[in-house]
């Protein structure tokens, strides 16, 4: 389907001028020729994205914008200005609005067409909605981390080596920097007032984590530890937050990351409170091949303790091994030494509780 564009522009040239641009590039054009027209057709086709000039009769650009800013239906459709005038004070009251590009007049095709690709492509990467499961929220991380910035931030900063079940930072410390995975497994995990652990995260190669109690301006809310010995570059909080202040695109990512992070915790507890130990078992299993399985694999193992797989659980070790011996005789897994293999994942998948 063709994506739709929201011309709002008062000079009958220019609209239809650009107006016949945007259809030969196989655009789907509503237009409207002064910004009261153009909130109320916005409103009504909700478009994939609008070009708005800035000075117009009835109602100016900035009003559009500041209207549409305020309704959630709108809010975050992609927003392009137009404008004949180049002064900095309007590119920054533009952008300090919620603008997200600017095009000024007279332009060329190539290079309004240009802006609209680039900020079509931002907005289908922003607005996906991940689902609650570990696999919707898996897709999610891998699509932040694709994010150029954020990757080139990385490859700044020196890389450490650390042991397998090292610890790379401790609960109720305080933030200092992010870290990315440029090899091995890390886990985050939460410790009781018994000293009792519950795993909950898992990070594998190419993966961030520590973010979220850095976006959340607290102390660590848990302790993260290499599950084997890792490669581990940390990134400096001053560093980071720089790039969210800088780029639109990555603080809007990590907004969102916070809120699924608090739906991922939800879930979390709710299977821990009305799942069977099987259930859970198989479901931690499950989590492991989602995250760990390489896609050229065609079996899965890893060596796991079985102290580390009670945790994710969050049951005694002895009740792990007794399920996971049951798990083995179903020919579900297969186990030798410290490695778990999955050999059905389906049927694991589909255990009842």
């Amino acid at each position: 389907m063709n994506k739709k564009i929201l011309l709002i522009e008062d000079n009958k040239e220019m609209r239809e001028n650009t107006s016949e641009i945007l259809e030969l590039s196989n655009y789907k054009v509503f237009t409207a020729e002064n910004g009261k027209a153009g909130v109320e057709l916005a409103q009504k086709e909700k478009p994939d994205l609008i070009i708005c000039d800035i000075m117009m009769p009835v109602l100016d650009g900035y009003g559009v914008l500041h209207l549409l800013s305020r309704n959630k239906e709108t809010a975050n459709i992609p927003f392009i200005f137009l404008s004949a005038r180049a002064e900095r004070s309007d590119f920054r009251k533009g952008m300090e609005m919620g603008a997200d590009d600017y095009v000024t007049k007279p332009f060329d095709d190539v290079e309004l067409l240009s802006a609209i690709e680039s900020r079509l492509k931002k907005s289908e990467l922003l607005k996906k909605e991940y689902d609650k499961s570990q696999e919707g929220f898996d897709s999610f991380i891998k699509e932040v981390k694709s994010i150029e910035p954020l990757k080139k931030l990385s490859e700044k900063h020196n890389t450490s080596i650390f042991k397998k079940k090292q610890l790379v930072y401790n609960e109720g410390n305080s933030p200092k920097a992010i870290y990315f995975i440029k090899k091995g497994k890390v886990k985050t995990f939460r410790t009781n007032e018994m000293g009792k652990e519950l795993i909950n995260g898992l990070y594998n190669e190419g993966d961030f984590f520590g973010y979220l109690s850095l976006l959340e301006d607290g102390k660590y809310s848990d302790t993260a530890s290499t599950l084997e010995d890792s490669e581990i570059t940390m990134i400096p909080k001053d560093d980071f937050f720089a790039l969210v202040y800088k780029s639109p695109e990555v603080s809007r990512k990590f907004i969102n990351i916070l809120s699924n992070n608090i739906l991922e915790r939800e879930e979390q507890l709710i299977k821990l409170a009305y799942n069977s130990v099987r259930k859970r078992v198989a479901e931690a299993l499950l989590t492991l091949y989602s995250k760990y399985k390489k896609d050229n694999e065609e079996k899965f193992s890893m060596a796991i303790t079985r102290e580390d797989l009670a945790t994710l659980v969050g049951t005694a070790t002895e009740t792990v091994i007794r399920t996971l011996s049951d798990f083995k005789d179903e020919k579900l897994i297969e186990i030798s030494g410290g490695t778990v293999s999955i050999i059905n994942p389906d049927k694991l998948s589909k255990l009842k509780n």
